[in-house]
């Protein structure tokens, strides 16, 4: 398979990343797969039809690691957070007054981080940043809330020290 640019029909005409995340999870056939961050997919469908294509090639392999990243409003306001972070750091300048409101949304954080990072050309170190900070969000989860919380601790902390301690046999 091979992405490519835009919205399509159906998989026979071609797909982008978040379209293959849709196919990933079994859902039907979109670019607003209901399981993946609409932060995250605010910002692929932006770099997809943005970067060109050799490089949305190397967006194959996120297109599983988003799956399962939608997560509640904190997580999300994380993300969109995190988002206009990322878009500053790439020199982007965030609109003010009335419309500086509606870069709190999930779309648009992640639509206007996607364009800071194409704004003039992409190049591999741009490209590389970009692939890792897409996975940095995509990596973020909900953290356990509740009386429970502080039992459970880190789930991913615990999961990896086990792991350290007896490993999985192959």
């Amino acid at each position: 398979m091979r992405l490519s640019a835009g919205r399509h029909r159906s998989p026979s005409a071609g797909a982008c990343v978040m379209e293959l995340a849709s196919m990933l999870a079994e859902e039907p056939f979109s670019d607003r797969s209901g399981t993946v961050s609409p932060v995250v997919g605010a910002f692929l469908r932006t770099y997809n039809d943005g970067v060109g294509d050799d490089r949305r090639q190397d967006l194959i392999p996120i297109a599983a690691l988003i799956v399962g990243s939608a997560g509640p409003r904190a997580l999300e306001d994380e993300r969109a957070a995190r988002c206009l972070r990322f878009a500053r750091e790439l020199g982007g300048v965030l609109p003010r007054g009335r419309a500086a409101l509606g870069m709190a949304t999930p779309e648009a954080a992640g639509t206007w981080a996607a364009l800071a990072a194409l704004r003039g050309g992409v190049d591999d170190r741009r490209h590389r940043r970009v692939l890792a900070f897409v996975r940095e969000l995509a990596e973020l989860r909900a953290r356990p809330r509740g009386r429970f919380a502080r039992l459970l601790g880190d789930p991913a902390a615990a999961i990896t020290a086990a792991l350290e301690r007896e490993p999985v046999a192959r």
